[in-house]
C-alpha cells in the first residue's frame, strides 16, 4: 500500500486541504511573507528529520548538476507559489482561493504534454477541462 502512488497523493491533497484551512487561521494578524517563512522553516526541519531517520543523505557530490538545477527551480517556484498563496489567502476565502489554486492540476497536464512530451487520451483531457470549469465555479462570487 505505500508503494502506491496513488495513496501518496490522496495524502498529498488531504495535506493541501488543511494548508488552506491551517493557512487562512495562522496568516490572521501576520504578514504574509513572514507567515511563508515560518511554514517553510517547520517543512524544512521534517524534511530534514525525515532524511536523517530514513538514512536518505547522500554526497553532494553525487547530485549532478542537472539534478541541482531543477531541484533549483522547483524550489524556487514553490517559494513564489506559497508566497502567492498566503497572500491570496490573507486577501480571500479559503475556499474560494484553493480552487483557483487548484488550476494547477491543469496548467501540470498543459505543460506536461508540451515540455514533457506526456500524452493525454481524451478522457483524461475532458477531465482537465472539468478540472479548470469546476474550479472557476467555485472561485465566482455568486
Amino acid at each position: 500500500m505505500l508503494g502506491s502512488w496513488q495513496l501518496w497523493a490522496l495524502l498529498s491533497a488531504v495535506f493541501a486541504a488543511l494548508t488552506a484551512i491551517f493557512g487562512k487561521i495562522g496568516v490572521e494578524g501576520v504578514n504574509s511573507d513572514l507567515a511563508t517563512l515560518i511554514r517553510t522553516v517547520v517543512i524544512l526541519a521534517i524534511a530534514a528529520a525525515i532524511v536523517a531517520a530514513t538514512g536518505a543523505w547522500q554526497p553532494v557530490s553525487s547530485i549532478s548538476n542537472r539534478t541541482w538545477l531543477f531541484l533549483a527551480l522547483s524550489g524556487a517556484a514553490t517559494g513564489l507559489s506559497w508566497l502567492c498563496y498566503f497572500r491570496a489567502l490573507q486577501i480571500g476565502d479559503a475556499a474560494r482561493v484553493a480552487p483557483i489554486d487548484k488550476l494547477s492540476v491543469v496548467l501540470v497536464a498543459v505543460f506536461a504534454v508540451i515540455f514533457l512530451r506526456e500524452r493525454l487520451s481524451g478522457v483524461n483531457w475532458l477531465g482537465v477541462i472539468l478540472i479548470g470549469t469546476g474550479a472557476v465555479l467555485v472561485a465566482i462570487r455568486a
